[in-house]
């Protein structure tokens, strides 16, 4: 499946779970979505052992640092380098992840929306999984 339809089959599929937007709510996005900007961050600095921290147990299960660090650049180079990045929608579902949408600019010139999972931890929020896509919006 193509990325476009796999990022728009993702927010189909978890427009239901979707919980409203309570005072507990908003506060657990503001956290979900530092994590997110943290990583981001740490990637251009090329602090991978930061970002690495910040990824969920079940990645670090998957990945070890240094295959972490080769998935990252070579899957989503526009995450591994980004120039800027926005917030552009962020929910709590009623299953406890956070999901959000970032519009994430490369410094290979490409835009793309990311829609990042998360789940919540002893530690905090942390990223469990992301889909991406092109964005011609912010081209």
């Amino acid at each position: 499946m193509p990325r476009a339809r796999l990022v728009v089959a993702l927010v189909v599929a978890l427009a239901p779970f979707v919980a409203g937007g309570s005072a507990r709510g908003q506060l657990d996005l503001k956290a979900a979505a530092d994590t997110v900007l943290a990583q981001l961050d740490a990637f251009r600095r090329d602090d991978y052992p930061a970002a690495y921290t910040l990824a969920s147990e079940a990645i670090r299960r998957i990945f070890d640092r240094a295959a972490f660090e080769r998935m990252v650049k070579t899957g989503y180079p526009e995450i591994a380098r980004s120039r800027s990045a926005a917030v552009e929608h962020a929910a709590v579902a009623s299953n406890g992840h956070a999901y959000l949408i970032i519009k994430i600019r490369g410094a290979n010139g490409n835009h793309i929306e990311a829609i990042y999972d998360l789940v919540w931890e002893t530690d905090g929020w942390k990223i469990t999984g992301v889909v991406s896509r092109p964005d011609d919006e912010l081209a």
